[in-house]
């Protein structure tokens, strides 16, 4: 019986660190373009596409290929969620209201859009430390803006793409197509 107990206390631990890994990137806490509290839960069931954007990057022009593909694909259960980051040659300086004000007026912007948040450094959010840390299946820093994280439907990340892979290039349509395809 002494041999039995902790066999069945190491069946019944793993499967509960199992769960725990397969939701904390939906459980992370972050806050909204308006300020208001939320996370990657608001879009649990949806696959989702998370890019650090910033308004001064010569990769900014993305902005029209992800609004492209988020309205392409938005009614199969598909988001794209922007997070502007500051932390790559001061390329994203505006306050949230100016950031806002940019992507509408220039890339008719109407995705999600979050709080600015630092992706890289000591001040790194929470959901980049588990997007890039050592446990995560795409472990690295993020190397400068529009970097893409592949999020499927069960807040697992699926993929990760450099800022150079543009929204609609194959590679990116057909991981985004695959995900969309799983139930």
């Amino acid at each position: 019986m002494k041999l039995l107990a902790p066999i069945l206390c190491a069946m019944l631990v793993v499967p509960l660190m199992a769960a725990d890994k397969m939701n904390s990137l939906q459980d992370i806490s972050l806050n909204d373009i308006n300020d208001q509290p939320t996370s990657l839960k608001a879009y649990a069931g949806k696959v989702v596409l998370l890019v650090n954007v910033a308004s001064k990057c010569g990769f900014t022009p993305q902005y029209t290929g992800l609004e492209a593909i988020y309205n392409k694909y938005k009614d199969q259960g598909f988001v794209v969620i922007g997070v502007p980051a500051n932390d790559f040659a001061g390329q994203e300086p505006g306050t949230a209201e100016e950031i806002k004000t940019f992507c509408k007026s220039k890339y008719d912007v109407t995705f999600p859009l979050m709080a600015k948040v630092h992706v890289v450094g000591v001040d790194k959010h929470p959901l980049y430390v588990a997007l890039t840390g050592p446990d995560s299946a795409y472990p690295g820093e993020v190397k400068w803006n529009f970097s893409k994280f592949l999020i499927g439907r069960d807040g697992q990340l699926l993929g990760r793409f450099e800022s150079k892979v543009k929204p609609e290039s194959p590679q990116l349509i057909k991981a985004i197509e695959a995900a969309l395809a799983k139930n």
